[in-house]
Order: C-alpha cells, then sequence, then structure tokens
C-alpha cells in the first residue's frame, strides 16, 4: 500500500482538474499550466499511489476504476482542506478561487446567473463555474461548492440555507383561451389541452391551492410533455395548451399581456429557493458571499 508521506498532495488538485476538465490540455488552460508539466504532475502521481488512475488514447482520456475512487476521495481532501484554511482565515478572508454553482435550467438562466455576474464584479480574484441542469447532481462526487434547489429537498447529509420562495401560476396564451374560453373552476381544467412537465413526480396531476387556504387535485390531460421548464415556457406562450410555471419564468409574460393568469386565485403550492452545500461548521467564504448576493437580490424582486 503507498505511504502517505512518498505523495505529493498538491498533486490531488491537479488530478481532479484533469477529471473534471476531460482532458490535459483543458486541464492545463484551467490551472494555468503547460500540458507536459500536467502530464508530468499524472505519472508521478500515479507513481506515487501505485496504479493506474487515467487511461490516455489518442482520441479521449479515461478514469480507470481506482481513478474514480481516487477521484471522489481527492474531492474530499480539497474541500476539507479549504474549508480548514477557511476556518483559519477568518470571516475577513478574500472571496477568491473558483467557485462552482448548480443549479436549474430556467432558474439559472434567469436568476443565478445575473447574480453570478455581480458576484464576480465585487470580487474579481474570484473565478466561477456556472454548471446548468435539471437533474440532481452529487456534490461531493461532481466538485459542486453550492447548488441551487427548486421545492422540497431530498433528505441527505448536505447542509440548505433558505434563500426566497416562488409559486406556480395557471396560465395560457390569449389565443388558447379564445379558442377554449376561460376555466371557472379547478375541474374545467380537465378538459384543456395542458403541457406538463416529464420530469415532475405527477407530471399529469395539479395540486392547486386557493387564495383562502382550500385546496383542489386535478387528473389533466396531456398535449404537451416537455422534459425542461423552458420548452413548457415556450409550448404554452406558442398556444399549445395551458401551463402550471413559475412566477420567476412568465412574471413577465404575464404583465406584457402575453400569458393570462387562468383562475387567478388558485396557483401552486409555495415552495422554497434553497441553496445546498457540503456539511462544514464554516462554509467557505466564496459560497457565503454567493448566499448573501442571492437573498439581498431575491429580497429587492419581492419588494419590487
Amino acid at each position: 500500500m503507498a505511504d502517505v508521506r512518498n505523495v505529493n498532495l498538491n498533486r490531488l488538485a491537479v488530478f481532479v482538474a484533469v477529471v473534471d476538465a476531460g482532458s490535459l490540455s483543458a486541464a492545463a488552460a484551467r490551472l494555468g499550466l503547460a500540458k507536459t508539466m500536467v502530464s508530468t504532475h499524472m505519472q508521478r502521481l500515479e507513481a506515487e499511489v501505485g496504479a493506474s488512475l487515467l487511461v490516455r488514447t489518442t482520441r479521449r482520456l479515461g478514469v480507470t476504476e481506482a481513478g474514480r475512487a481516487f477521484y471522489e476521495a481527492s474531492v474530499k481532501i480539497l474541500h476539507a482542506t479549504e474549508e480548514a484554511l477557511n476556518a483559519l482565515s477568518g470571516e475577513t478572508s478574500p472571496v477568491r478561487g473558483t467557485l462552482r454553482v448548480s443549479t436549474p435550467i430556467d432558474y439559472g438562466a434567469l436568476v443565478v446567473a445575473p447574480a453570478l455576474v455581480e458576484l464576480r464584479r465585487a470580487h474579481p480574484q474570484l473565478d466561477i463555474e456556472l454548471i446548468s441542469s435539471d437533474q440532481l447532481v452529487d456534490l461531493i462526487a461532481d466538485g459542486i461548492d453550492v447548488a441551487i434547489r427548486l421545492g422540497r429537498l431530498a433528505d441527505s447529509n448536505y447542509r440548505a440555507v433558505k434563500l426566497g420562495s416562488f409559486g406556480k401560476w395557471l396560465v395560457a396564451s390569449p389565443e388558447f383561451v379564445q379558442t377554449w374560453g376561460m376555466p371557472r373552476a379547478p375541474a374545467d381544467l380537465a378538459a384543456l389541452p395542458y403541457c406538463a412537465l416529464s420530469v415532475l413526480p405527477h407530471p399529469l396531476r395539479l395540486d392547486l391551492r386557493h387564495a383562502d387556504g382550500k385546496s383542489a387535485s386535478v387528473r389533466c390531460e396531456a398535449a404537451l410533455l416537455v422534459n425542461t421548464a423552458d420548452a413548457c415556457r415556450a409550448a404554452t406562450l406558442a398556444g399549445g395548451g395551458f401551463g402550471l410555471l413559475t412566477d420567476f419564468s412568465i412574471g413577465d409574460d404575464v404583465a406584457a399581456g402575453r400569458l393570462i393568469r387562468l383562475l387567478p386565485q388558485w396557483a401552486g403550492p409555495p415552495a422554497n429557493i434553497q441553496a445546498v452545500f457540503p456539511p462544514t461548521s464554516h462554509p467557505p467564504a466564496k459560497v457565503r458571499a454567493l448566499i448573501d448576493t442571492l437573498k439581498r437580490r431575491l429580497a429587492v424582486d419581492k419588494v419590487e
């Protein structure tokens, strides 16, 4: 078994960068090193640990089974090291390094990306990578510093901070309303074409809440099943059906008359917007800075 005293721990950061970037060249560019230097680090690291970590071909670079396990352990070591340094430096430490943020596609484009621009202007030493996906990511395995998640969180050991909340509105295009008429009660929705989001647990079921607190559940007929919120909004704008869409994504459409609220006293139950990050007693300064930026922007948007 390899002795930790014989392993240059600085090479763990290079190895993680290579796996994240997918190639030696991309990792070299990210780290500001020559490709030959990155290659040398990888060769020496494999010699030090006594195992092949990478598979190199003329077309691509892969990770061995041992390399994948070593990568996950290396990510944990780097996070723990950063946490220890952050604890030593205290609250006044500069916000710098690389911040990797995961977010849903539509919320990332509409809300998180502008917030990251503001954060970068305030902290020019901070490099930011935004990873947008409607699939949940493994924060530790994927090297994510913080994930912005909407709605109910699955049980986990991650820490979560509430940033704000959002609602879902029943909406349709003016042309759709002209063709199908305006529903008078939730039960009327069952007879109307519906643009449904297939990634939800129950895509065709609408769980609604009235302003006075009563609730209703409606089973709908799908006119169109899509797997992203952006596509659902686009289909609704095009008159393909009515939709139950997030207020942050279609608020401007409603204000401009591109979409009309149906049954405005009814809406989806309010849900939380949360920042999720690996468990730590001292969240890194870059994570705290992002949380503060998003909280401030969401509070301003709510007042406006």
